[in-house]
C-alpha cells in the first residue's frame, strides 16, 4: 500500500511540473517585448497588409521653393537627394547580413591617427595612399623630366613644384609600405642579353660605352620595319631603360595587349619636343611621348598603364582600361641608337622618387625657390599672383623630399638644395618671398604669397614639416635657420588655430579677415588634412592644444557642433 501511494505521489508531481511548463511556454509565446511588438506593427502596416502607407506632400523650403515630400501619420519624410545637397551630407544603400540598410555620413574623408612619432626618413604622412599621376589634372608624366605635368591652372600644361614633390613623396612612401616588387632585367648589354628579332639589313651589337663605363646594346634598324623583342610576360607594366638615339628618326615602341578584347595599343618614345601626341593610324590609336633631341642618355621609368590611359584621355576615349587585363606584347626599336638596363618590374617607386628629387635640383633658381610659371587667381581678382611666385607649401614639400633623397643616397647636392630652399622663408611675400605676418605679430609662411596675405592653413603646416625634416636629417652644423623658422611657425600656429574653427568645420584660409570676403569653408578632404597634420605635429610637440583641437575637429566629421549660447 505504501508502495502504491509513493507511485501516486510521483505521478501527481510529474503532472504538476508538466502543466506548469506548458503554461509558461504558451504564456511566453504570446507575451511580446516592446521590440517584438514593434516588429508586429511593422508587419501589420506593411504594404502587403495595409496598402499605401503615406500620402504625397509639398514641402516649402524657407518660403523660396517647394519639393515633393511624403507624410506618414504625423511624420514627414524629405528625400535624401535633397538633404544631401542642401546640408552637404552623404549616404548610400548597403547590405548588412543580407538586409538592405542606409548608411548616412557627414564626411567622405578619413583621419589617419599616427601610431608612432613622426620620422623624417620614413613615410610622409599618409602619402602612400596618393596616386598623383592618375589625377585628372595631371596631363601626363613627362618623358624628358620624369615628373607630372599639371593642367590645374593652365590647360597646355606646366610643371608645378607642389605636384612634383607630392609625386616623389608618394612613391617614397609606397616603397616603404608596399611589398618588394618583382623585377626582371631583360637586357643590360653585358651579363643579360635578350633574344632580339633582327630583320635582314638591320643589326644589333654590344659595345663598351665610355660615358656610362659599361657595355650597352647598340641597334641600327636601317630601313627595316624595326628590331623587336617578344615579351608577353605576366601583368608587370613598369618599364625602366636608358636610351639615346644616334639618329633623329629613332623610336622605341611598347605594344600593349588587352587580353580580353585582343586589341593592341602602341606607346612610343620618339625624338620630338612635343610632350604627348595621340594619332589615329589605320583605325588604331598610338600614343607618342617626346624625348626632346635624344642625343644624350635618357633614363626613363615608365608606368605603361598610366602612359596608355593618358593617351586615351587625350584622344577622347576615356580612361577605363583595366591594368590587370593588360600585358606587354612586344617591344620595337627603330633608327640608330643605344639601349641599356632594360628592366620590367611590378613597380619602381624609388626610380620615380629620384626623378622628382633630380627635377627639384635641376630647376631650383638662385634664390632657393622653385618658381611657379602660371598666374594664380585667388579671390576674384582681389589677390592674384603673377607667374614666377613661390609657394611655402612647395618649398616645404620639396625640402621633405630632398632630405629623404639625401638620407637614402648620401649625395650632398640633395642636402644643398634643401638648405637653399629655406631662403624664401626669410623674405617677405611683398618682396618675392613667402613670409607674411598676422596682425604684424605672428610670422606665417604663405602657400599663396598674396598681398594682402591669405593665410592658408594646410600649406603653412606642410612648410613646417619641411623645416622639421631639415632639422632632423641635416648635419647639425648645417641646419642654419631651420630650427628658428620652425619654432616661430609653431608658435604662430598655436596662436592662430582658433581662427580657423567654424564650430562645425574649418576654413581653408583667413581671406574673410584679410580681404573682407565670405569665409572660404574647407572641403571635408581639406578639413581632414588639417586634422592629420595636427596629429602628426602632436607626435613631435607635446602641447595639448594640438590634440585638443584635432579631437574637436574630428568630432565635426560625425556631425557634432560647438554649443550655441
Amino acid at each position: 500500500m505504501a508502495r502504491l501511494n509513493l507511485k501516486l505521489l510521483l505521478f501527481l508531481l510529474i503532472a504538476v511540473v508538466s502543466c506548469t511548463l506548458v503554461t509558461y511556454i504558451f504564456t511566453c509565446g504570446h507575451a511580446t517585448s516592446s521590440h517584438t511588438r514593434f516588429i508586429h506593427r511593422l508587419k501589420e502596416s506593411s504594404p502587403e497588409s495595409r496598402g499605401k502607407l503615406y500620402e504625397e506632400l509639398l514641402c516649402s523650403i524657407n518660403g523660396m521653393y517647394q519639393i515633393s515630400c511624403r507624410k506618414e501619420g504625423r511624420e514627414v519624410f524629405i528625400p535624401f537627394s535633397f538633404l544631401e545637397k542642401y546640408y552637404e551630407v552623404y549616404g548610400k544603400l548597403t547590405k548588412n547580413r543580407g538586409h538592405e540598410q542606409f548608411e548616412w555620413s557627414h564626411s567622405y574623408s578619413k583621419v589617419f591617427k599616427p601610431t608612432m612619432r613622426y620620422n623624417s626618413s620614413g613615410m610622409f604622412m599618409y602619402f602612400s595612399n596618393y596616386n598623383v599621376e592618375v589625377r585628372d589634372r595631371v596631363k601626363c608624366i613627362s618623358a624628358t623630366e620624369g615628373v607630372p605635368v599639371s593642367t590645374q591652372w593652365e590647360a597646355s600644361g606646366y610643371y608645378y613644384p607642389v605636384q612634383v614633390a607630392q609625386y616623389g613623396l608618394s612613391h617614397y612612401s609606397k616603397n616603404l609600405s608596399d611589398r618588394t616588387p618583382k623585377r626582371k632585367i631583360l637586357e643590360d648589354g653585358n651579363l643579360v642579353t635578350a633574344k632580339w628579332q633582327v630583320p635582314k639589313g638591320a643589326s644589333v651589337k654590344r659595345n663598351y660605352d665610355y660615358e656610362k663605363f659599361t657595355h650597352v646594346l647598340e641597334f641600327n634598324s636601317h630601313d627595316s620595319t624595326g628590331i623587336s623583342l617578344k615579351l608577353r610576360q605576366g601583368i608587370d607594366l613598369v618599364l625602366s631603360f636608358d636610351l639615346r638615339f644616334l639618329s633623329m628618326n629613332g623610336s622605341l615602341t611598347i605594344f600593349l595587349e588587352d587580353r580580353d578584347r585582343s586589341k593592341i595599343f602602341p606607346v612610343s618614345f620618339v625624338c620630338s619636343p612635343v610632350l604627348i601626341h595621340v594619332f589615329n593610324s589605320s583605325g588604331s590609336y598610338s600614343t607618342n611621348y617626346g624625348l626632346g633631341s635624344c642625343q644624350n642618355w635618357n633614363q626613363l621609368t615608365r608606368d605603361l598603364h598610366v602612359d596608355l590611359v593618358k593617351g586615351h584621355v587625350l584622344s577622347g576615349r576615356g580612361k577605363k582600361l583595366s591594368k590587370t587585363k593588360l600585358r606587354i606584347h612586344h617591344l620595337l626599336v627603330k633608327g640608330h641608337g643605344q639601349l641599356d638596363n632594360l628592366t620590367l618590374a611590378s613597380s619602381n617607386h624609388m626610380g620615380m622618387f629620384y626623378s622628382s628629387a633630380d627635377w627639384l635640383v635641376r630647376h631650383q633658381d638662385s634664390s632657393g625657390g622653385w618658381p611657379i610659371g602660371v598666374k594664380r587667381k585667388i579671390a576674384s581678382g582681389k589677390a592674384d599672383l603673377d607667374p614666377g611666385w613661390y609657394s611655402a607649401m612647395g618649398q616645404g614639400q620639396a625640402m621633405s623630399l630632398l632630405m629623404r633623397a639625401y638620407y637614402r643616397s648620401g649625395k650632398s647636392h640633395y642636402l644643398e638644395a634643401a638648405l637653399k630652399g629655406m631662403k624664401p622663408f626669410s623674405k617677405s611675400s611683398t618682396e618675392g618671398g613667402v613670409r607674411a605676418y598676422f596682425m604684424n605679430q605672428y610670422p606665417w609662411y604663405e602657400e599663396y604669397p598674396t598681398v594682402p596675405p591669405s593665410f592658408v592653413l594646410n600649406g603653412f603646416i606642410y612648410s613646417l614639416i619641411g623645416l622639421y625634416d631639415v632639422v632632423s636629417l641635416a648635419p647639425h652644423d648645417q641646419v642654419g635657420d631651420a630650427q628658428l623658422l620652425f619654432d616661430q611657425g609653431m608658435h604662430s600656429l598655436k596662436k592662430l588655430l582658433p581662427l580657423f574653427d567654424t564650430g562645425s568645420g574649418t576654413v581653408y584660409d583667413l581671406r574673410h579677415f584679410t580681404l573682407g570676403l565670405a569665409p572660404n569653408i574647407a572641403r571635408w578632404d581639406y578639413h581632414s588634412t588639417h586634422i592629420n597634420q595636427l596629429l602628426l605635429l602632436s607626435t613631435i610637440d607635446s602641447d595639448p592644444i594640438l590634440t585638443t583641437v584635432a579631437g574637436r575637429w574630428t568630432s565635426y566629421m560625425s556631425g557634432k557642433r560647438a554649443a550655441h549660447n
